[in-house]
């Protein structure tokens, strides 16, 4: 979507603090109460956490996301796979900063609903009469908020179009909230404001006793800034940057609020000083919008993943699954594989770290891994595609390394606790790697022929009425990106066996571009009428709907006079003047004739056994299964040696 779509006015802030700060925005929930802890309240852990907090967001959110990261826009478009696609030529392994980010922002789609709805609900505590009832990690509030994030998921196959108007208006009240309390905190205590002194972040982190190690629950108050950048084409960067002075001023007086309530009160015995701030008369309304605003910030992660797991698809990340669009609104998803994956991982959250508190560590390293694995994307489109100077460049991935790497072994000292997390991380890794070496493989054993060595054999085919016709239109989709060559296995398929006569042979190839939405072709005829080679740009954002495509293109080329359906006879013409088009898919299988190494042997097994699972190819291309024939080829990565038995 361009950038014109997208320009700054009042609607567009409004839609923009609805759909993207809903993450970070519901931080204050749990972050100054992480950092305090049962720690006995001191000047220097609260000015010093208040300040870290302020400079986390001034640093890692304004600087490194809001000010420079938003630059690396691919035609509007945003995220780890949008930054990826501009940079991918430039090192061949840059596929792994990529796919180590993607896997970890998955795994923080299952961690955000929990902590943000575990959040909200555990204020109910704090409400007269349920303090017996509802405390943090009990059955009835672990039971709340799994019947909250099911109704969530339950949902997403609807769409957001009706609730996502809501969004906005909803978040709007829920900053405006965070800044009155905090300002009514402030006025309590008004020596909090010297917090936003550096001073006091870097003595806490030198002499307060293991004030490092607060870096941990520091770094969750910045957990929603790569939301920032992977959201950008819903809302464009100048409506992103002007809203962020809003949130970013809500955000701090919020927490400067609450460090001057845990200064008047000393030790928190077990409350959270953004309950503790509100009015008894506004605690039930205040855990209302905070639940909505969780809810809010859960919808955003959820649509996030399912637009991540549909570039990962497009771009060979991600097996081949079904993809379904509830609305009409452009980039809006439904994948149901994702979906359930999702919500069965956040239901496992909630049930094995029960409460918020528990679930920190392994939101806090899964975000600093995604943010480490952007640093390193943003090196490469920094150098090479804005051209900026060396050494500026390594100042400032110093600057963003040294940050994110405190706060990385901050939190991966505590993943002891949050194993299990790890666990579900490396095997999503594990079918990202999986699926992309496997393409990567067997693609690299793929066998180009030229058109020109075949042209007499597929036009004598074509005109021999001996042989009986296959199709008036044989469509192959086809690797090759040069007009000129094709696959092996085609050009077999084709002639080896049974010939397949056809008035007309076409070759489709599907070209995915380093832009989100690009929709373009290119047709060459090799031989007038005969042999057709179409090749399709598709952007990684655009799902390939082969078969409505290519009856387009047919349809056009009909129009500019350049193609005549009705030139060749048909054999069925006295009974139906519409020509048949088939489609033919080659689906390779791994033969016996191989001879693999270990590497090669779990990477090729492993894929047969997840494509089980994934979508057929029919439908991954959008085919008509009536038009289409699904021919099954051998795949001989490695042929094993050959041995000859000797006559007796």
């Amino acid at each position: 979507m361009s950038e014109k779509g997208h320009r700054l006015s009042l609607a567009g802030m409004l839609v923009t603090i609805g759909i993207i700060y809903g993450d970070i925005g519901t931080s204050p929930l749990y972050v100054l109460k992480a950092i305090v802890g049962d720690r006995e309240v001191t000047e220097l852990l609260v000015y010093g956490g208040v300040s870290c907090i302020f400079w986390t967001l001034t640093i890692q959110t304004t600087f490194k996301y809001i000010i420079l990261t938003l630059r690396a826009d691919n035609k509007g478009e945003g995220g780890i796979f949008s930054l990826f696609a501009l940079v991918q030529k430039k090192r061949k392994w840059l596929f792994w900063p990529a796919m180590i980010g993607a896997a970890t922002l998955l795994c923080d789609g299952m961690i955000t609903p929990p902590i943000s709805v575990s959040s909200a609900v555990e204020g109910l505590s704090g409400v007269q009469g349920l303090e017996e009832y509802i405390t943090p990690g009990n059955n009835l509030s672990m039971g709340i908020v799994i019947g909250i994030i099911s109704l969530l998921f339950f949902f997403q196959r609807f769409g957001t179009r009706m609730v996502g108007a809501a969004f906005g208006p909803i978040m709007l009240v829920w900053f405006t909230m965070l800044l009155v309390l905090g300002v009514g905190g402030i006025i309590q205590h008004p020596g909090v404001l010297k917090s936003l002194n550096p001073v006091y972040a870097v003595e806490l982190l030198t002499m307060y006793p293991k004030g490092f190690w607060l870096l941990g629950a520091i770094f969750l108050c910045t957990t929603g800034a790569e939301a920032l950048y992977s959201d950008l084409g819903h809302c464009g960067k100048e409506n992103i940057r002007m809203s962020w002075i809003f949130v970013k001023t809500a955000l701090v007086v919020n927490y400067m609020g609450q460090a001057g309530w845990v200064m008047d009160h000393g030790a928190l015995n077990n409350q959270n000083p953004f309950y503790a701030i509100m009015p008894s008369w506004w605690l039930i309304p205040g855990i209302v919008i905070a639940t909505l605003a969780a809810f809010i910030a859960s919808q955003a992660l959820i649509s996030g993943s399912f637009t991540l797991i549909s570039e990962a698809v497009n771009l060979n990340f991600w097996p081949r699954i079904a993809i379904q669009y509830p609305t009409e609104l452009k980039g809006q998803l439904y994948i149901p594989s994702v979906n359930w994956l999702l919500w069965a991982g956040c239901l496992f959250v909630v049930l094995v770290f029960r409460e918020s508190s528990n679930m920190e560590a392994a939101y806090g390293f899964f975000i600093a891994v995604t943010m480490i694995m952007t640093t390193v994307l943003l090196t490469f489109y920094l150098r090479y595609k804005r051209r900026w100077p060396r050494l500026l460049v390594f100042s400032i991935v110093l600057l963003f390394l040294t940050v994110e790497s405190g706060f990385f072994v901050a939190n991966i000292v505590k993943l002891k606790e949050a194993w299990m997390m790890v666990i579900i991380y490396v095997l999503i890794l594990h079918v990202m790697w999986i699926t992309f070496m496997y393409r990567r493989l067997s693609n690299s054993f793929l066998k180009f022929v030229k058109f020109d060595d075949y042209l007499p054999q597929i036009k004598l085919l074509s005109n021999d009425n001996v042989v009986p016709k296959y199709a008036s239109h044989l469509v192959y989709l086809t690797k090759a990106d040069l007009s000129h060559q094709v696959e092996l296995k085609i050009i077999d398929s084709i002639l080896a066996k049974i010939p397949k006569r056809a008035d007309v042979y076409w070759f489709v190839h599907i070209d995915r571009t380093s832009e989100p939405y690009s929709c373009d072709y290119e047709v060459n005829e090799l031989v007038n009428d005969l042999i057709i080679k179409v090749n399709i740009r598709l952007g990684f954002r655009i799902q390939p709907r082969v078969n409505n495509l290519f009856r387009f293109i047919v349809d056009d080329m009909v129009k500019r006079n350049e193609f005549d359906l009705s030139k060749k006879p048909h054999p069925y013409l006295r009974y139906n003047e519409n020509p048949d088009f088939k489609f033919v898919i080659l689906d390779k299988y791994l033969s016996v004739d191989n001879d693999l190494n270990l590497r090669d042997s779990l990477i090729t097994e492993t894929y047969a056994w997840m494509k089980q699972y994934c979508l057929h190819d029919i439908d991954a291309w959008g085919l008509e299964e009536a038009d289409t024939v699904l021919e099954k080829v051998p795949l001989v990565v490695r042929a094993s040696a050959q041995i000859y038995p000797t006559r007796i």
